[in-house]
């Protein structure tokens, strides 16, 4: 009997998320909301809400925490205090299990690698500035960042910009050294959100899920609806949820 295979195209590019899989800055931003929320007398942060932060600019998933969190506090002070705890705790990420030896295979296999992380550039900074040897193995004229201007405004995850502006990053340095261009199903991203597995497959990608345990707790079931990029019915029904009960 014959075994049909599935007519993938060979993966030449490799893009990666950076937050929660690479590094295990996550929980890190986890424990810094949980800190604040506490010293409110408010509940710690749910994965449910977790979920829905994820992968997002750092604005938009601010409008979705705040309006879950209700705090007792101005967004200013919110921001002098999350921002003293991300400087506290950033600096000791450290790099998820296998990482360091998934990009050296890659790199030294000819396989093209960006990076498309929703953090800005300060975050970004703070993470990885003691990680050279990790990032190293991304040009730096393919890291793109969450505050790139290239990208517009509200194009952030689950939008597929930013994905498509990484694999241009690629293609550019190919055009100037007269190669062939990549195309986008030629491209494998990894990822452990929900939005950001979404911008992969939005940015015609195929798309490597790496969750959190208890991320992969809170969509046990939908697994095949996430990989598909419609977890949240393409329309992030569960945001609106949240935003229409803070009003």
């Amino acid at each position: 009997m014959a075994v049909l295979k599935p007519n993938f195209a060979p993966v030449r590019a490799c893009l990666f998320d950076m937050d929660g899989l690479l590094l295990n800055t996550e929980d890190m931003y986890t424990l810094c909301n949980n800190v604040i929320l506490r010293e409110h007398n408010r509940p710690d942060l749910p994965w449910n809400i977790k979920a829905q932060l994820q992968g997002r600019p750092g604005p938009e998933a601010g409008e979705i925490f705040h309006a879950w969190a209700q705090l007792p506090i101005s967004r200013t002070e919110y921001t002098r205090r999350i921002t003293e705890l991300q400087r506290q705790h950033f600096p000791s990420a450290q790099p998820l299990p296998g990482v360091p030896e998934l990009l050296k295979t890659l790199s030294e296999s000819g396989v093209h690698l960006a990076l498309a992380t929703s953090s800005h550039t300060a975050n970004y900074h703070l993470k990885t500035s003691h990680l050279n040897s990790l990032f190293k193995h991304f040009p730096d004229d393919q890291k793109v960042l969450g505050d790139d201007p290239r990208i517009p405004p509200g194009k952030g995850k689950p939008a597929p910009d930013i994905y498509l502006l990484a694999l241009e990053t690629i293609n550019s340095r190919l055009r100037k050294q007269g190669k062939k261009e990549i195309k986008r199903e030629e491209c494998l991203v990894f990822e452990d959100s929900v939005p950001g597995v979404e911008a992969g497959r939005r940015a015609g990608m195929r798309v490597v899920w790496c969750p959190h345990p208890q991320l992969l707790k809170e969509y046990k079931g939908k697994e095949k609806d996430v990989l598909a990029g419609l977890a949240n019915g393409g329309k992030d029904e569960q945001v609106k949820e949240i935003m229409h009960e803070a009003d």
